[in-house]
């Protein structure tokens, strides 16, 4: 199969080319596994996290990607949910211990066993890949394969970070940064909360246009003050510039949601900033996201289905993924970025 592999860990602005296409041999089914021939894979941040070393590979070459979408090709042994032919999809979560507290308790993204796809093992930016059947989840034929490839990842994890922002009709909220998954958060609360009042902050104006055209009531700078406190925020940046900024703009009792993988030490003496009674009193909380459970990945694909939610996507062909993650690095995005085969 054709494929783009990481053969190491560099800095993307040393090395412009670190996915290099590759041939390798068809990955076959294990007991209770499906093999997908993939058709869209979403090109996310975190991919940068793995390239740069931030959320290292433990082997290498390893084929990145976590946001799939396919048809079953091939049944493994033992495999009962699924026939060759169905639509599928697979995010960050590749698989669990399936036994431990949090497994049980639905949260197998705390779990200690926790793989991730396309860094624990090989992912979609190849013609095809297997995970257990239990860690694939039904594509509705509402989408096209590069409009659900997103909902993997950006859809699924704004789904989650929206549940742990504690959001009710009505609360104000706050996105800062607004690329792939935070656009989808925005449409989420508009079907979801039509009262609430949702606040963008971005460094781009075409980010903040952007915003303004999809339903914001308010976009500004990231260090713009917003026109009124916000009950919550969402963070959705690889920096600490943001989360500062954000700190400072919550209201009493307000909740700081920070949706990211990896944070990014360009700008970590921004956190020499801040200052108690300005950023962290009146109970102020900050509650960080820990990837995505099997559930936030279901419970996202119906709710997208149900409320007509589309992202924005740019169609790449596999062979130019480098020029995706560079453009992702440099900030050069307009909802999400998808590989197509």
């Amino acid at each position: 199969m054709k494929a783009m592999a990481l053969d190491q860990i560099c800095d993307l602005l040393e090395n412009r080319s670190p996915l290099r296409a590759v041939e390798m041999p068809d990955p076959e089914p294990g007991d209770k596994e499906i093999r997908i021939r993939i058709a869209a894979c979403g090109v996310c941040h975190t991919e940068l996290d793995e390239i740069e070393g931030r959320t290292p590979p433990p082997r290498f070459p390893v084929v990145l990607g976590h946001e799939v979408v396919g048809r079953v090709d091939r049944l493994g042994p033992g495999v009962s949910s699924w026939k060759e032919g169905d639509r599928v999809g697979v995010g960050w979560i590749h698989s669990a211990c399936g036994r431990c507290r949090y497994c049980r308790d639905g949260n197998e993204n705390l779990c200690a066993e926790f793989r991730a796809t396309g860094r624990d093992a090989n992912g979609g930016y190849a013609e095809y890949m297997t995970i257990a059947e239990d860690y694939a989840v039904r594509i509705p034929d509402a989408f096209t394969d590069a409009q659900a490839a997103p909902l993997m990842c950006a859809g699924a994890i704004g789904f989650r970070s929206l549940r742990l922002a504690k959001i009710e009709n009505g609360k104000t909220l706050g996105l800062t940064g607004f690329g792939a998954s935070a656009h989808l958060v925005l449409k989420m609360v508009r079907h979801r909360f039509p009262d609430t009042r949702v606040h963008v902050f971005a460094r781009k104006e075409k980010e903040r246009a952007f915003a303004l055209e999809l339903g914001a009531v308010w976009a500004g700078r990231t260090e713009d003050t917003a026109p009124e406190p916000l009950e919550a925020i969402i963070d959705t940046t690889p920096a600490w510039k943001p989360v500062v900024e954000a700190l400072r703009n919550l209201a009493p009792g307000g909740r700081l949601v920070v949706n990211a993988i990896r944070k990014e030490d360009a700008d970590k003496d921004q956190l020499l900033r801040i200052d108690y009674p300005e950023h962290l009193w009146l109970e102020k909380e900050i509650k960080s996201v820990a990837n995505v459970a099997h559930a936030d990945l279901s419970g996202f694909v119906e709710l997208a289905a149900a409320a007509s939610i589309r992202p924005e996507v740019e169609a790449i062909a596999l062979e130019e993924a480098n020029r995706a993650l560079l453009e992702l690095k440099a900030g050069n995005i307009r909802g999400a970025k998808v590989l197509v085969l």
